[in-house]
């Protein structure tokens, strides 16, 4: 149930209007909420339900039993780290069984080649979101360890918060703290927030059909493929594009997982700010899928130590939170170096700042810093996109042959110039139709949807997934 079909759409105003008919019943209004998740969930696969439940089961009684034993008393701390330690093995197991194992087992058969040893193949598909709902449910048990977080004596306030439909398959990631107090309250739904959600769901799927979508069809798959015809200019605009695919595919499905969950009366948190108007590539994370980087940062960076040991441990710290955060994203050498080059220019911009050497002076110093930042970015997303180490390097060396006008279609060219335009003029093109569409009246905006959805129907050609449903 891809959120830019019309599935997904009749689905959402199903949900939407039973929702609003039982928001008095709070137990009522929760269960649907639940069931409909668990639906939308299994109507990818089915059988892979089991998974959510199952760490739905386990960090539950593990919150509980953490909320039981006091963190003062020598003899419970023993308990509590053997709880900790029961959550993030039978998650993080689930996690590196699904995501890795085929990985390490073919790395290991490679570098054990010699010896004849051979390694069973598991066949198993990846479950969609379990990276997502993973991170999320291992929040919530280590806040309730460090002493952060109480836990949730509710079974199914608990199983909404991990299986929550809007943000399930792709984030953005949720804490507990921010998402189960709204279970309790009594839902609202102003005009605006209304009239809001629906602009959130329209600016996503205007930027995941109009741009990801076309962009994807039209050069980036075909570039990014080995053999391909592609080189010089040609290959260098495939780059820039699958830079503003991934975020307009990325970041639609964040405004139609907000948008949605507004409709609802819920509040996640933003994922994405401007991000390729970043000066450094500190400001970038700062910018780029804020959930996950901040998550890596409270839950990894900081408990490695953070930036207090010294100033070649915080390099180090860097390096392994980053080589990590690629390995997230999957099981393949190409996202090991994505997180490498990306923990490298961390390393040295940390260095750089740490040593007061100034940047680039005045408005256009900012402006070379920001198309610096971007290009770093652009070589990290080569290695990203490319299905393995070898077309990475196939593509940067294309780059660098064949010279010419680039040959792109119309239609890519648009849909590259419309993602570019609405990027670099910040936020305030966003500001002001975001305005326009609040003081619209209904009919008018009855008529955009109309005629928004008709060019949507117009403009889709195959059928794209999004990009972080792989993760």
């Amino acid at each position: 149930m891809d959120f830019h079909s019309s599935t997904y759409g009749f689905f959402l105003a199903a949900v939407f209007c039973l929702f609003w008919l039982l928001a008095g019943r709070r137990g009522a209004r929760v269960l649907l909420l639940l069931a409909a998740s668990w639906f939308f969930y299994a109507s990818w696969n089915a059988k892979y339900l089991s998974l959510i439940l199952f760490s739905t089961l386990l960090d539950y009684f593990v919150g509980m039993a953490l909320g039981k034993l006091d963190p003062a008393d020598p003899a419970d701390r023993g308990r509590r780290r053997l709880l900790l330690f029961l959550s993030l093995a039978g998650n993080l197991g689930c996690l590196g069984i699904f995501k890795y194992y085929n990985f390490f087992r073919g790395n290991l058969e490679a570098l054990l080649g010699g010896l004849g040893i051979h390694i069973p193949h598991l066949d198993v598909i990846l479950p969609v979101g379990i990276s997502f709902y993973t991170f999320q449910t291992l929040s919530y048990t280590i806040d309730i360890y460090r002493g952060t977080l109480k836990p949730v004596k509710s079974f199914k306030d608990f199983a909404l918060f991990v299986a929550f439909f809007p943000q399930l398959v792709a984030g953005p990631i949720v804490r507990a703290r921010d998402f189960l107090p709204q279970i309790g309250r009594r839902p609202a739904l102003p005009p605006e927030n209304f009239r809001r959600g629906l602009f959130r769901i329209a600016l996503g799927l205007a930027k995941k059909v109009l741009v990801a979508d076309i962009l994807a069809l039209e050069i980036v798959d075909q570039a990014f493929r080995h053999g391909s015809a592609v080189h010089g200019s040609e290959a260098l605009f495939a780059v820039y594009a699958y830079a503003l695919q991934i975020y307009c595919d990325f970041s639609g499905y964040s405004d139609i997982a907000i948008g949605s969950a507004l409709l609802l009366g819920f509040r996640i948190p933003e994922n994405f700010d401007l991000p390729y108007l970043a000066a450094n590539v500190r400001d970038f994370w700062r910018r780029w899928h804020i959930s996950l980087s901040t998550w890596l940062r409270d839950y990894l960076y900081i408990p490695l130590g953070g930036n207090r040991k010294g100033r070649i441990r915080t390099y180090v710290n860097l390096m392994i939170t980053m080589l990590l955060g690629g390995l997230w994203h999957g099981s393949s050498w190409s996202f090991v170096a994505w997180g490498g080059i990306h923990g490298t220019w961390l390393a040295a911009d940390r260095w750089w700042q740490e040593k007061g050497l100034p940047g680039p002076p005045g408005r256009w110093g900012k402006v070379l810093s920001v198309l610096f930042t971007f290009h770093l970015v652009c070589l990290g997303w080569i290695f990203f996109r490319s299905n393995d180490f070898g077309l990475a390097m196939d593509m940067i060396g294309r780059i660098g042959r064949g010279w010419g006008f680039p040959r792109i279609a119309l239609t890519a060219w648009l849909a590259f110039a419309l993602g570019l335009a609405t990027h670099l003029a910040g936020g305030r093109p966003r500001a002001l139709a975001e305005r326009l569409w609040l003081a619209a009246p209904a009919p008018l905006m009855g008529l955009f949807w109309a005629l928004f959805l008709g060019l949507l129907a117009s403009a889709k050609g195959a059928s794209v997934p999004f990009i972080y449903f792989q993760f």
